[in-house]
């Protein structure tokens, strides 16, 4: 887990195999070291309006896109401490801002509560939640991460997710991983994060194994899986 407060980098996302992922880590092995906190089991409350106008608009695959979440990185009971992030994209960058908060405060400050510490990123998030209200948590969504960075470039990482399950009931991050999976069994949604180019070594290793970038979004995912489930006449997903 990161203390990092603000991100400014390009995420390019790959979806792989158990069989692909262990050969990528046996060739990456000289130039990426485990994290600090090498596995978490990370909890998300993506936060949207009634009718979903973030991911919405997000799936358009505008210039500019927003989202916002509450995170944590295992079980967070209503005091403990989570992360409010917003996440912008522009032109293919990510900068993120994130703030933390004990949860009961985050979900207040979700609703509309004026609670947010008067910090250049508690007024950029009070702005955006108020530009959008009402808001309210729509989905939790989980997975169990792997997380590597660079040896020569400790900027670069790469993360591994699995497990990724969603619902939209019990939205709280006091609660176990449980949900609708996103990925089959053997998939695993690998995350590249550089603050500019490729390292040449890494773009070698993933010609040499035929692994390709793609376009994915878990909130994005599970929201389409939602819609088809409300067509035919179901409302919520657990």
């Amino acid at each position: 887990m990161s203390n990092q407060m603000v991100f400014q980098r390009y995420e390019l996302k790959y979806l792989i195999t158990r069989c692909q992922q262990a050969a990528l880590l046996t060739a990456m092995g000289p130039h990426v070291v485990e994290d600090t906190y090498a596995h978490s089991s990370i909890r998300n409350l993506y936060v949207d309006t009634p009718s979903f106008r973030l991911i919405r608009r997000s799936l358009e695959k505008p210039v500019y896109k927003e989202k916002i979440r509450i995170r944590s990185y295992g079980r967070a009971s209503l005091s403990d401490p989570v992360f409010v992030e917003l996440k912008k994209k522009y032109r293919s960058v990510v900068y993120k801002r994130r703030l933390p908060l004990p949860q009961h405060q985050a979900l207040a400050c979700m609703l509309g509560v004026p609670l947010w510490p008067d910090t250049q990123i508690g007024n950029e998030l009070a702005y955006t939640v108020n530009f959008y209200r009402p808001l309210s948590p729509a989905v939790f969504l989980s997975y169990e991460r792997d997380s590597y960075h660079g040896v020569e470039d400790p900027d670069l990482r790469v993360t591994f997710d699995r497990d990724i399950r969603f619902r939209q009931q019990s939205l709280t991050l006091d609660s176990a991983p449980w949900g609708t999976s996103l990925l089959d069994s053997d998939q695993v949604l690998m995350e590249l994060k550089i603050a500019g180019g490729m390292p040449l070594w890494l773009t070698h290793i993933l010609s040499e194994l035929e692994i390709y970038q793609t376009s994915y979004s878990k909130y994005g995912a599970a929201y389409q899986l939602i819609q088809a489930r409300t067509v035919g006449g179901e409302r919520n997903y657990a």
